[in-house]
């Protein structure tokens, strides 16, 4: 079997690059318990750690064709495992249900002590997060995630069009998703 160095991982993914289902598994296995553990670290959920690995190997097997083999696979995955926790995060952020799964498990699981994860401290980081949007962002930011308006409801609101709210809802969700990857430490 191939070891993890940088020559068989370029090989793996030159084979992966044209369609080899067996490249693919390779890989998976190879990085599976990795990824595994760091999603972990960030979601504190084994369910939602397992559903971000599947997430990150169904991007790498929907972007194979755009893999370069010459770059860091590793790296490659990580960002992709570390940009959809982000994501999840925010997402359970604003959706009360599954902050509630999400914070619950985080204090149920004692058994990764120093990746406990506080309801209090995430809401503050939400709050820095949105206080650094300019405030038409933030006001369009906080109709559509804390009152649940529509982008349609917002732009008739505002007086302004729907692509001004998308584009706007774009921009504040970008530099959130910023704002924690600078702060990631704290997560």
């Amino acid at each position: 079997m191939l070891g993890t160095n940088d020559h068989s991982d370029k090989l793996l993914v030159s084979e992966l690059k044209n369609g080899n289902e067996k490249a693919f598994r390779s890989l998976f296995d190879l990085y599976y318990q990795d990824i595994y553990g760091y999603s972990i670290s960030l979601l504190k959920s084994k369910e939602a750690a397992e559903e971000n690995v599947q997430d990150v190997f169904m991007k790498v097997w929907q972007n194979r064709e755009n893999l370069n083999p010459e770059q860091s696979f590793k790296s490659y995955i990580f960002t992709i495992a570390r940009n959809q926790a982000f994501n999840s995060l925010n997402k359970a952020a604003n959706d009360l249900a599954l902050k509630e799964a999400v914070f619950y498990e985080s204090q149920k699981s004692h058994e990764y002590g120093d990746y406990s994860i506080r309801e209090e401290d995430c809401k503050k980081l939400r709050k820095q997060a949105m206080k650094q949007l300019p405030p038409k962002r933030k006001q369009i930011f906080k109709m559509s995630r804390k009152k649940g308006m529509s982008y349609e409801e917002i732009s008739q609101e505002l007086g302004i069009s729907i692509n001004t709210v998308r584009n706007q809802m774009s921009k504040a969700l970008e530099s959130m998703r910023v704002f924690f990857q600078v702060h990631d430490e704290i997560i």
